[in-house]
């Protein structure tokens, strides 16, 4: 099976999270669609709430630590990204918005985004588009059509309304992601040094 790279961003604070809930099923998703279009698809958790510090750090001093560094880069090379953040303020939190902000600016250039939110009310579900979907397009990303959406009441029953129309949408998403990374190539990270003429060159003159 040929391989492509899921990157999950999850920006919950809790432990356990519902935040972190809601992009693992997006993951586990997204994993068996690409299974079925005959993709293996090796998957990478970011875990926003860890990296606390060192966005911090990158953000006053310019320094990147090594977790950071892995974590931009996974972006960086990612066939496709599921991004899931808690609503605070009646917008994305902004732990989630500092790693954001951390990424190069082409790094999701292209990439098929699935965006995902949590909060305590059904009344912050817009988030998604007033929020989540011009971020990532500023971001010249691939928002998928389906954005994910949860509240409380949609974690309430196995096969509820509530939780039946969650699944609902999680599978639509993940389709969705399925479909697109499906019909291109997998994506590898620009290196700016590719181009450079080698070191015996060099000495050769070339």
């Amino acid at each position: 099976m040929e391989r492509r790279s899921l990157v999950v961003l999850s920006a919950g604070l809790g432990q356990p999270s519902s935040t972190r809930l809601l992009a693992d099923r997006l993951a586990a998703e997204a994993v068996d669609a690409l299974a079925g279009r005959g993709l293996e698809a090796g998957t990478t958790v970011v875990e926003v709430r860890d990296l606390a510090r060192d966005l911090a750090d990158h953000l006053v001093a310019n320094a990147t630590s090594p977790a950071l560094r892995t974590a931009l880069d996974a972006v960086a090379g990612a066939d496709a990204v599921v991004a899931v953040t808690p609503v605070f303020a009646a917008s994305y939190s902004g732990l989630f918005k500092t790693f954001v902000d951390a990424l190069d600016r082409d790094a999701l250039t292209g990439v098929p985004v699935v965006v995902g939110a949590t909060a305590g009310t059904q009344r912050h579900s817009l988030v998604l588009e007033h929020a989540m979907r011009p971020l990532f397009a500023h971001l010249r990303a691939l928002v998928l059509p389906t954005a994910v959406f949860a509240a409380p009441e949609d974690w309430g029953g196995e096969a509820g309304r509530s939780g039946d129309a969650l699944s609902a949408r999680v599978s639509r998403a993940a389709g969705e992601l399925a479909e697109v990374v499906a019909g291109r190539p997998a994506r590898r990270p620009h290196d700016p040094f590719e181009d450079a003429p080698s070191f015996a060159d060099l000495l050769s003159g070339r």
